[in-house]
């Protein structure tokens, strides 16, 4: 009953993370595209009243007029009804930081350590992966603080590289799968502490000041448009990373380190281009062509390489001089192959697991009876022999003798 609960618990919470997320994306989304897209009022009473820029729009059958103060109305009260954007991100962080607690920390065993890299106990699995999600916003908002913040160009340049650099050290020290995911919750709470610590605070400076009657410091509005902008690009790398763990071909390569690194610059880069269409000058299609590119390369890269059938294996001469003579492999019957299917991945793809942990068979493929494996037979070849993503973790220890006996049965079907 334990595993059911943590599922249910985990159905519930992964449900109010989507929920909040897609309103905090699209809130963010919608603001990015209202800031690019705003021109210089037509009336020169509404320059007059502060107005730096204003924009018409057409939506759902009615007709909208923004308008933005940059400080505030000169010599107007702030309406008592305004509306703050925080709680979606708030409420998002927070429910994603306790399905990381669910999934890869009260799982850390199975979803976050992996042994052949890093032999780490669970609470020091757990430990460094809070402090990879600590040290990240901590790091970049003393960047962020410091002079190299004069310019976008360099301090954006400082910021990909030690976030490439956290890529891969996060992949040399978790399981494929954890690291990603945690890639994703590093960007995630810098993009919220971003508006808990900066944004949200910078905005209620102002409006104090304002209520006060006294100048507003444009130094809040300029600091939080810079985290702002940042939340925009970090946000496709962070959506990939959190669907990442239903595609083993990206966190389970070689060197799935440098697939991350692209995919989240392809990322930022599409996200450039999309922000530069809703301004005035040209639209930057080199970067959408440039992410385009990346990904087509990263497709390339990740493509599996050809396994040669196993057809025959040489055997050594007993007889000095003579050639070696390559003796036809046996074929490996249905029986062989079930042994250790059945001890290897059985204890989570059945209609009943028994690994701790897992209450259903993940994605609801069992292999307990020969129908359920040979209409599978190409999925556990792609995932144990190609990948090598399953078992996950390597939890039940399968041996690479052992895939190779389940590659020579589906190559000889």
């Amino acid at each position: 009953m334990e595993a059911y609960f943590v599922d249910v618990l985990n159905l519930l919470v992964r449900s109010l993370h989507i929920i909040t997320g897609i309103a905090w994306i699209g809130a963010s989304f919608y603001f990015v595209m209202l800031d690019s897209s705003l021109k210089a009022p037509k009336k020169s009473e509404d320059s007059k009243k502060g107005v730096f820029g204003e924009l018409w729009a057409v939506h759902g059958g009615g007709f909208y007029h923004s308008q933005k103060y940059l400080q505030g109305p000169t010599n107007e009260p702030l309406p008592k009804d305004l509306h703050w954007s925080k709680w979606e991100a708030y409420t998002t962080w927070i429910s994603g930081f306790f399905l990381l607690a669910i999934v890869y920390w009260y799982g850390a065993d199975i979803y976050l350590i992996d042994a052949s890299k890093m032999a780490l106990s669970q609470p020091a699995a757990i430990g460094i992966s809070i402090a990879f999600l600590v040290g990240s916003w901590v790091i970049y908002d003393l960047l962020c603080k410091s002079a190299l913040a004069k310019s976008d160009r360099n301090l954006g340049i400082v910021i990909f590289i030690l976030v490439a650099v956290a890529a891969y050290a996060l992949t040399q020290i978790f399981s494929g799968r954890g690291a990603f995911m945690t890639f994703g919750a590093m960007l995630g709470t810098t993009m919220v502490a971003n508006v808990f610590f900066v944004i949200i605070p910078g905005q209620k400076k102002m409006v104090d000041d304002l209520n006060a009657g006294v100048p507003v410091n444009p130094i809040y509005g300029q600091r939080g448009k810079q985290r702002s902008v940042h939340n925009t690009y970090f946000t496709l790398p962070v959506l990939f990373t959190m669907i990442s763990n239903h595609y083993a071909m990206t966190y389970s390569h070689e060197y799935n380190w440098a697939i991350l690194i692209a995919i989240s610059m392809a990322g930022a880069l599409i996200r450039i281009f999309f922000v530069s269409r809703h301004g005035e000058g040209k639209p930057m299609t080199w970067a959408a062509v440039a992410g385009g590119l990346i990904m087509v390369g990263v497709i390339w890269a990740m493509a599996p390489k050809p396994v040669q059938p196993i057809a025959a294996l040489p055997v050594a001469s007993s007889v000095a001089g003579t050639a070696a003579v390559a003796q036809p492999v046996a074929e490996v019957s249905f029986d062989t192959v079930n042994a250790i299917i059945q001890e290897r991945c059985t204890v989570c793809h059945a209609a009943t697991p028994s690994y701790p942990g897992f209450a259903a068979a993940p994605k609801g493929y069992m292999y307990d009876t020969k129908a359920q494996i040979e209409a599978q037979a190409a999925l556990i070849y792609q995932q144990t022999v190609v990948l090598k993503a399953m078992p996950i973790g390597n939890l039940t220890g399968i041996t690479e003798e052992e895939r190779q006996v389940i590659a020579q049965w589906y190559q000889q079907r």
